[in-house]
């Protein structure tokens, strides 16, 4: 016999699962007179804290983009394009005691990504 369910009738009960947290770039480190574009500032969501921020000492960060054009990036073997891009960093330490955290881009975050989304990895893991 065949099923005669329809998929809109299926139930799938797999929880979506996301490997990151998410959090804004705020800005660069600085002061009055001059700011550090090779630091960025991030406000992790649900870390209100110093003593929270410490789990995401050393964690990968990934700022995703779209560009105008497309290439062939990492991971695109067989030809295939795409307009994604993707800049990876870390996160170094605290900034402040409100859960602010600093993190270090292999290349330095573009001034229009300030306020823009980005992903903090939940791994390497120091548990």
């Amino acid at each position: 016999t065949r099923d005669t369910m329809g998929d809109a009738e299926k139930s799938y009960t797999t929880p979506k699962v996301r490997l990151y947290s998410k959090a804004r770039f705020l800005g660069y480190q600085r002061n009055h007179h001059y700011q550090r574009r090779g630091t960025a500032i991030l406000r992790i969501e649900g870390c209100m804290d110093k003593t929270s921020s410490k789990f995401y000492f050393g964690k990968r960060v990934a700022f995703v983009y779209k560009a105008r054009t497309e290439k062939a990036g990492k991971g695109h073997r067989d030809g295939t394009t795409s307009k994604t891009r993707c800049i990876w960093g870390k996160v170094t330490r605290a900034h402040g005691t409100s859960g602010a955290v600093r993190a270090q881009f292999r290349v330095n975050l573009p001034a229009r990504a300030i306020g823009a989304p980005v992903r903090v990895m939940l791994y390497p893991s120091r548990i």
